[in-house]
């Protein structure tokens, strides 16, 4: 039988395998070495618990995230070596809920484009940047991770089509633009390749310096326009966020199937590959997610009652 070290390595090997990227990796070799220097070849329960609530100064959910770590390694390791105890569930539950989306109006997103085009102290290359930015946010569904990540050679203009490379769990897609789109961007990389000079840039929405645009410059932005036009408290660390897009596009592409009468269970499959989910589940989220839309389900299903003899 391997080492508990040789065992992580080989879970950690199994699991990007299947397209997760495994960021926090890091967290189970840690308890790798706790269990080494209390000089213990299983996992217990006992000490899997010790070692996850380690950490006094972080909130509860942490403690939550390495044991589950903990949990998916000794379900792996529990084939070859029966002696690993499997930590319950009931063991530090996840008291965190989902964040409610905020459903930004088409005025608001108006307004938002509007105050990145005039943002003062921001360099023409980057006002551009943050009105395409945000618009590509607000039509297409995308990830920011997957926008600002974008190379020249991801997105064909002349067919209208996206290419997103190694987004979440390793998986590629197409997503399809409107003419619309398909204008601004275009008039984005004119204006882009004109700043350049002929320098080369790998990432289609650039900085100041022709790299790839970073997220902390975004967020600190974003931050900036969305309290200029009063959609953000001043002072507040709590607001509407980037991944709320996302969930704006989804609940208003199920609104327009709903309110056109076609079969949203048999079209969800599409919008769940479009967005980019692992799982349909996790499109089924959104029914949940806005009034509007509950309301619009509940009268249809009303409605096929009342039809029935």
């Amino acid at each position: 039988m391997n080492t508990l070290r040789e065992a992580a390595t080989d879970y950690v090997a199994m699991r990007r395998a299947l397209g997760y990227k495994l960021k926090k990796a890091p967290l189970l070799f840690d308890f790798i070495s706790f269990l080494e220097k209390r000089k213990c070849n299983h996992v217990t329960t006992a000490l899997a618990l010790e070692w996850a609530q380690q950490p006094t100064s972080v909130q509860p959910s942490s403690w939550t995230d390495r044991l589950c770590w903990v949990r998916g390694f000794a379900r792996f390791r529990s084939a070859t070596d029966p002696l690993t105890e499997i930590p319950s569930q009931k063991l530090l539950p996840k008291g965190a809920k989902r964040a409610h989306p905020y459903l930004y109006t088409e005025k608001e997103i108006e307004l938002l484009l509007k105050a990145a085009l005039r943002l003062s102290t921001a360099s023409p290359i980057k006002r551009r940047t943050l009105y395409c930015v945000f618009g590509l946010l607000a039509v297409s569904g995308m990830r920011i991770g997957e926008i600002l990540n974008l190379k020249l050679t991801s997105v064909d203009l002349q067919a209208g089509i996206i290419t997103i490379e190694g987004a979440k769990f390793g998986k590629s897609r197409l997503v399809p633009i409107h003419d619309s789109t398909r204008k601004v961007l275009s008039d984005y990389l004119v204006f882009r390749n004109r700043f350049l000079k002929g320098r080369p840039a790998e990432h289609f929405f650039i900085s100041k310096v022709g790299t790839r645009f970073e997220r902390g410059n975004l967020y600190r932005a974003f931050y900036v326009l969305s309290r200029e036009i009063a959609i953000r408290k001043e002072g507040s660390k709590h607001g509407p966020r980037f991944h709320d897009f996302r969930h704006r596009f989804a609940i208003e592409t199920m609104l327009r199937w709903y309110r056109n009468g076609e079969n949203v269970e048999r079209r969800l499959p599409i919008l769940s590959t479009y967005l980019g989910h692992v799982q349909v589940t996790g499109t089924y989220w959104y029914l949940t997610a806005c009034p509007e839309l509950m309301g619009v389900a509940a009268k249809l299903l009303e409605e096929r009652w009342e039809d029935k003899p």
